[in-house]
């Protein structure tokens, strides 16, 4: 099987035109409040990162809404609204971007699927928040070869609690992601997951 590296998963049809985030709402129906199971205001704190972001539309409903909140947004597409003051959106691709302070709340919301080096993304994220900081990202340990219950143990052993059943990712305060495996790309001819939509299946070798 041919393997992409990331240049060429980031020119991909499914990784840089998917839509599955892109409009989704802070609030109501296709919202994230109903598809995390929490109101994203209630746990942002002082400051709101949201990876994958889409057009932003939540964290520019999430300004309208409450002050003194950093919101920012992260997407490898630049197709954002015009981003009110409060609120920072930002075209980059995960796995080199990085923050220059620590979050209250950090989501990402079906934006995983799309990520080729998932673990690496997530090792990184994870350092990301505060001591008392929320972690919530919905992922498919399916999409990760070799995965399955295995790396489920070792994610909780970690601190990262996976709910099986929801494909959810959680934890509190910072986490330090040793796992020994190492990258050797993607492949976005997968087909759709339990979504119903085109992902990326992420391949590795354990080291050990």
């Amino acid at each position: 099987m041919e393997l992409l590296d990331d240049r060429a998963l980031h020119a991909s049809s499914v990784v840089a035109n998917n839509a599955m985030n892109r409009e989704r709402q802070l609030h109501g129906v296709n919202s994230y409040a109903k598809v995390l199971g929490f109101d994203p205001l209630t746990r942002a704190g002082t400051a709101w990162l949201d990876l994958c972001c889409g057009s932003g539309r939540a964290l520019i409903q999430a300004a309208g809404q409450t002050e003194d909140v950093t919101l920012v947004g992260v997407d490898l597409v630049d197709a954002f609204r015009p981003a009110p003051p409060g609120v920072t959106l930002i075209a980059a691709p995960l796995e080199t971007w990085a923050p220059s302070r620590a979050f209250d709340l950090i989501t990402c919301v079906h934006g995983l699927h799309y990520v080729g080096d998932k673990l690496g993304v997530l090792r990184r994220i994870l350092t990301w928040l505060t001591p008392a900081g929320t972690f919530a990202a919905d992922l498919d340990l399916a999409s990760i070869q070799p995965g399955g219950r295995w790396l489920a143990a070792r994610l909780r052993a970690a601190g990262v609690d996976y709910d099986s059943r929801r494909k959810r990712l959680t934890c509190t305060g910072p986490r330090t992601l040793d796992l020994p495996y190492r990258y050797r790309g993607a492949d976005d001819r997968a087909g759709p997951n339990y979504t119903g939509q085109p992902a990326v299946t992420s391949y590795y070798e354990k080291t050990v």
